[in-house]
């Protein structure tokens, strides 16, 4: 990869079928900026874990995401497209990291209140995720991490952890992420108003087929009162600008059912071009790009970790 630039990683866990969410959130930001930056696309297939008990549904899952992100339009040979779990270097750090974090601190999470108020377990790697992903992100000593507003808090505890480390050791081991807030990546709102997330089965599918999406997009509640369906307004504002929408939300003003089925053909003309190319993508090659990945990954992670080890005394 490019040294000369900046390096920026994201991804996405392989927990289910992507959404219209995942889309908006981080594929066309990651779509939009990713050759500007020596670029790490990850599959966090460990992070998964935390809520997904099938086997041959995480199989599935992690190749299907892999085609979902070449269908949108990334370029392997622009970027290091791998799978987190075919680096042992992430678990090993992300225990390092865990032991410089307090319990208290880790209970401050917001995002694992939110997903144990919504009724999944609180199970232990749920609880420490943030230590795992602050692993992931400072293995390749990334620069800039892309991410909603309502996503701040977790480069906030890759930065504590971070420091807690190098005062630990009294060396700069690792290097602290500076988060890339895109407005395009804020709260989606799923087909029931809260955030679109596959954990909450509130989704519209990427790459469902048309009448899936019309279906999707048909169940998204509204509000009895008031002219214009805030939930389906602000799906629609992600696809057309406000100036396009006023006269549309003001001649279909009240009817719900109208405008529900223009956002839903609005999705349809977005989605069928992806969704054809996708089709085309056959898991050989998908194997081949994870398998260039893992090693193109490993070989800047091992400098990082090795670095660690003889720092901290394990090595």
């Amino acid at each position: 990869m490019n040294t000369e630039k900046k390096r920026l990683l994201t991804g996405l866990q392989p927990s289910g079928d992507l959404h219209i969410g995942n889309y908006f959130g981080a594929l066309k930001p990651f779509v939009d900026i990713y050759q500007e930056y020596d670029s790490y696309l990850m599959v966090a297939d460990y992070h998964a874990l935390t809520s997904l008990r099938d086997p041959e549904q995480l199989r599935t899952n992690i190749i299907n995401v892999v085609k979902d992100y070449l269908a949108v339009g990334v370029d392997p040979q622009k970027t290091v497209i791998f799978r987190q779990s075919a680096n042992p270097d992430h678990t090993e750090l992300g225990w390092i990291l865990n032991c410089m974090v307090t319990v208290p601190f880790l209970m401050q999470a917001h995002s694992y209140k939110a997903k144990v108020d919504k009724g999944l377990e609180p199970n232990a790697g749920l609880f420490t995720y943030p230590m795992l992903q602050a692993a992931d992100i400072t293995l390749y000593d990334i620069d800039v991490v892309p991410v909603g507003e309502d996503q701040r808090q977790h480069l906030e505890y890759t930065r504590e952890a971070v420091g807690k480390l190098n005062r630990a050791y009294g060396e700069n081991l690792l290097q602290a992420p500076t988060e890339m807030i895109l407005d395009s990546a804020g709260i989606i709102p799923g087909t029931d108003g809260a955030k679109m997330s596959k954990s909450y089965g509130n989704t519209i599918p990427l790459f469902g087929s048309t009448q899936e999406i019309e279906k999707a997009v048909m169940s998204i509640v509204t509000d009895s009162e008031g002219d214009k369906p805030e939930h389906v307004y602000a799906i629609h504002r992600l696809l057309k600008t406000e100036a396009e929408l006023e006269p549309l939300y003001e001649e279909y003003k009240g009817r719900y059912g109208d405008l529900k089925k223009t956002l839903a053909q609005d999705l349809e003309e977005l989605i069928a071009p992806m969704r054809e190319k996708r089709a085309a993508i056959t898991q050989e090659m998908v194997s081949e790009v994870l398998a260039a990945g893992a090693v193109q990954a490993q070989e800047t992670s091992q400098h990082t970790l090795k670095k660690v080890r003889a720092a901290i005394g394990i090595d």
